[in-house]
C-alpha cells in the first residue's frame, strides 16, 4: 500500500500516520524528516538544501524531489505513506514518473478547528510529547514543563493555512481526476478518525 497523506498543519496527519504504521506496517515518510536527516548527515543533497535554507530562500523542487527519490529507492519495506508531499503540480508529476500511488487521502477539518487546535498546543520540554494545555498543565507521560511553539500562534497559523489551501486545492483537483482521492472527516478522536481511515482503505461504502 502506497498512500499520500493531504491536510493542514494541525489536521493530524503525524497521529494518523503512526496508527496506520503501526497496523499496516506502513514506512511513514515526512519530508520534514527527510531534511533533518541530510542535513544532520551532510549528505551532498543536505549540503546543497542547506545554501538555499541558510540564505532564507525555498529549496527548490528538483532537490525537494531528488531526497524523496533516494529516500524511497532505499526503504526496507514496499508500503509507504508520503507526508508532506507532493505540494504542488510539479512535485505530483514526478512522483507518478518514480513510482505507483495507490492512493491519497485528505484529512478535511475547518480552519477554525484547526487555529483552535494549535493554540491549545503544548509540547513537553523533556519529552517532546503533543498534549492539549486546556486539559493537561503537565505532560501526562513525564510530567514535564509544557510549551506553545513560537509558529502556534494564530497570525503564523492563518498564514501557513492560506499557503497551505493555494497549494493544496490544486492537488485535489489533480488526484481526484485520477481517482485516488478520498476525504476523511479529521473530527473527533484520533481513533474515530482512524476507524474512518480504515473504511476508506478497505473500500467500505456503508
Amino acid at each position: 500500500m502506497r498512500l499520500v497523506l493531504l491536510g493542514a498543519p494541525g489536521a493530524g496527519k503525524g497521529t494518523q500516520a503512526a496508527l496506520l504504521k503501526s497496523e499496516h506496517k506502513l514506512a511513514h515518510i515526512s519530508t520534514g524528516d527527510i531534511f533533518r536527516h541530510n542535513l544532520k548527515n551532510n549528505t551532498p543533497l543536505g549540503i546543497e538544501a542547506k545554501k538555499y535554507m541558510d540564505a532564507g530562500q525555498l529549496v527548490p523542487d528538483e532537490l525537494v524531489n531528488n531526497m524523496v527519490a533516494d529516500t524511497l529507492k532505499n526503504l526496507e519495506v514496499d508500503g509507504f505513506m508520503l507526508d508532506g508531499f507532493p505540494r504542488t503540480i510539479e512535485q505530483a508529476k514526478f512522483l507518478d514518473g518514480i513510482t505507483k500511488i495507490d492512493g491519497v487521502i485528505l484529512f478535511a477539518v475547518s480552519d477554525e478547528e484547526i487555529i483552535k487546535r494549535l493554540t491549545s498546543r503544548g509540547v513537553c520540554r523533556d519529552c517532546g510529547q503533543v498534549t492539549n494545555i486546556n486539559e493537561h498543565k503537565k505532560c501526562p507521560s513525564c510530567n514535564g514543563e509544557l510549551y506553545i511553539r513560537d509558529d502556534d500562534n494564530e497570525v503564523t497559523i492563518k498564514s501557513r493555512l492560506k499557503v497551505f489551501h493555494e497549494q493544496t486545492e490544486p492537488l485535489i483537483a489533480f488526484y481526484k481526476d485520477k481517482g485516488l482521492l478520498f476525504e476523511v472527516e479529521a473530527a473527533g478522536t484520533p481513533d474515530e478518525i482512524f476507524s474512518r481511515v480504515q473504511k476508506v482503505l478497505r473500500n467500505d461504502k456503508d
